[in-house]
C-alpha cells in the first residue's frame, strides 16, 4: 500500500541581514508499506495479542477509594472465586462489582478501574446493547484502566495492550473513536482517586 509519510530536512538559508540560519522543512514522502495482516512477527518479538497477568504487590490505594465511591453510588464491591478465566464483572441487576480472589494486588487495582469504567460509561445499563458492542465497550474500559493506572503510578501494558488489541481486532478507527470518552472517564476516575489534585487543577483553571 502507498501512504504519505513524514520527515524533516535541515536546510541553511540567509536571513534579511545576510546571516546563515538553519531551518527544518517538513516533507511528506510517499512510502510503501504492508498491512499488518500481511506480516509475521520477527523471531524473538513479543506477540502484542498476548496478555500477562500483573504481579505487583502494591494496590496503590485504588480498591478502597473506588469501593467507597461505588458504595456511595449504591453499588457494592465483592471479592469471590471466579471461574472461566474471568477476573471481574459488573452486575447491574444486583448493583455489584465482583473482583476475582486470585488476582495480585496490582491486577486487582487494574480490574477495579476497568469495572468502574464500565459503570461510569453506562456499559452495563443495557446488557443487550453491551452484547452487541462488547468489543467497543471492553476496549474503552481497558483503555481507561491503562490511562488511570499510569496516572496512579503503575504500568498495565503487559496485560492491557494485548487485551485491547484482542477486543478491538486491530481496528484503528474504533480505538480512535473511543479516545474522547476514554479520556473523560479516566479524568473522572483520577479525580475520585486523588480529589485534592483535582481541586488544585480546578483552582489553577480558575
Amino acid at each position: 500500500m502507498r501512504i504519505f509519510g513524514y520527515s524533516t530536512k535541515k536546510v541553511t538559508e540567509e536571513d534579511e541581514n545576510g546571516e546563515s540560519q538553519e531551518k527544518r522543512i517538513a516533507r511528506f514522502p510517499v512510502l510503501s508499506v504492508f498491512d499488518v495482516a500481511q506480516t509475521d512477527l520477527v523471531d524473538g518479538a513479543a506477540d502484542p495479542s498476548i496478555v500477562d497477568d500483573l504481579t505487583g504487590a502494591d494496590g496503590h490505594g485504588v480498591v478502597d477509594a473506588l469501593s467507597a465511591y461505588l458504595d456511595g453510588e449504591g453499588w457494592t464491591v465483592e471479592h469471590q472465586d471466579l471461574s472461566g478465566g474471568r477476573n471481574g464483572y459488573s452486575d447491574p441487576e444486583g448493583q455489584r462489582v465482583v473482583i476475582g480472589n486470585h488476582l495480585s494486588p496490582e491486577h486487582t487495582a487494574k480490574t477495579m478501574i476497568h469495572e468502574t469504567a464500565h459503570v461510569l460509561m453506562g456499559h452495563v445499563d443495557d446488557l443487550a446493547g453491551y452484547a452487541e458492542r462488547r468489543g467497543l465497550m471492553e476496549t474503552e474500559a481497558e483503555s481507561v484502566a491503562y490511562v488511570v493506572a499510569g496516572l496512579v503510578g503503575f504500568d498495565t501494558s503487559a496485560y492491557s495492550v494485548g487485551y485491547v488489541a484482542g477486543w478491538a481486532e486491530a481496528d484503528v478507527e474504533l480505538i480512535r473513536g473511543t479516545a474522547a470518552r476514554v479520556l473523560a472517564t479516566a479524568h473522572q476516575i483520577a479525580a475520585i482517586l486523588d480529589p485534592e489534585d483535582e481541586d488544585t487543577d480546578e483552582a489553577d483553571a480558575a
